[in-house]
């Protein structure tokens, strides 16, 4: 099957519950389709012969437990993340260009305190004014700010549970938070059996080390494919670790004299996500 996570998801769903095995096909072979053109049932023939020569054998995520009800929550509570970042945005702009009486008693003021004291604002009548006007759309503008932030904590409490579930010890670990943990699982699926090791993840998490040696010269690069944001959640991760994490300082402090050498310290981030 090609797409069993967007519009085939269901199809596979209801393939497994039959006992039906499912192989994702996950892209098909661009030489052979500019040799023998593009159709719905040469697609399906080229899907068929890709898993019949072992060329497919991808395993599809089970969109059918825990971590699908995490995904769903993510959805909503990213979407209320950025919403919310638009709008103290907007506050800030219309503060910026409001008139001088509006702007004077605002702008000092910390995003917290801001917030709270436009929610509890009052605004004369004459909408032509625009003072008048400005103040009322600071003052709805922060009650959606707070609505938006009432939301992301009733989602952040939902996932903390469903995490607890799922993998218990893993928002004990140092830097994983409610965000990067759903990620991660995320990433893995409802059956993370079908990673065939530790470096099966790391290669999914675009954190697997590729050879990029020539000559003299033994170096590795990163993995330009994979999950981009799994690997944004590893790297969120590291950044604490550095900062809070004595073993992970130790491991920074050691590295960066080599600062001078060579550019070793640079790859610090790239070596802390794969660790």
């Amino acid at each position: 099957m090609e797409g069993t996570g967007s519009f085939g998801a269901e199809l596979g769903r209801c393939l497994r519950a039959n006992q039906i095995t499912v192989v994702e096909e996950d892209r098909p072979d661009r030489r052979a389709r500019r040799a023998a053109g593009k159709s719905d049932s040469i697609d399906a023939y080229a899907a068929a012969t890709a898993v019949l020569a072992g060329r497919a054998t991808g395993t599809p995520k089970h969109r059918d437990g825990t971590v699908e009800a995490i995904r769903g929550l993510r959805v909503v509570r990213a979407s209320a993340v950025k919403a919310r970042t638009q709008t103290i945005n907007q506050i800030k702009s219309l503060i910026i260009t409001a008139p001088a009486e509006v702007r004077e008693a605002l702008r000092s003021l910390t995003t917290t305190e801001l917030v709270r004291r436009l929610a509890a604002s009052r605004h004369g009548a004459d909408l032509t004014d625009p003072a008048t006007a400005v103040r009322l759309a600071l003052k709805r503008l922060a009650r959606r700010y707070r609505h938006l932030s009432e939301e992301i904590a009733d989602a952040d409490a939902d996932l903390r549970v469903l995490i607890a579930r799922t993998a218990p010890g893993l928002l004990a670990l140092t830097g994983v938070g409610t965000e990067t943990a759903g990620q991660l699982l995320v990433t893995a699926g409802d059956n993370p059996d079908r990673l065939a090791s530790e470096a099966s993840f790391a290669h999914l998490c675009a954190a697997a080390p590729i050879p990029a040696s020539s000559g003299r010269t033994d170096r590795h690069r990163p993995n330009r494919g994979g999950d981009h944001q799994a690997n944004r959640a590893l790297h969120t991760i590291v950044l604490v670790r550095m900062r809070h994490d004595p073993r992970t300082r130790d491991y920074v402090a050691r590295r960066t004299p080599r600062r001078t050498q060579d550019k070793g310290h640079l790859q610090v981030p790239q070596t802390l996500r794969r660790a």
